[in-house]
């Protein structure tokens, strides 16, 4: 089953364990309020989900 991650995802360390499960079927993140906020900048969640786990 395909999962898009959403709500409560509010730090960079946050992006990083949900891209852990990409293997698992996570196949997205919503974080529009963490960017909003400031609390991520998106240049680096970009970096940390460009990432190849394999």
């Amino acid at each position: 089953m395909e999962v898009i991650a959403s709500g409560g995802i509010s730090s960079l360390d946050d992006i990083k364990k949900l891209k852990s499960l990409e293997a698992e079927g996570l196949k997205g993140m919503i974080i529009g309020t963490a960017l909003y906020e400031g609390r991520i900048n998106l240049g680096e969640a970009m970096k940390i989900c460009l990432r190849d786990i394999s």
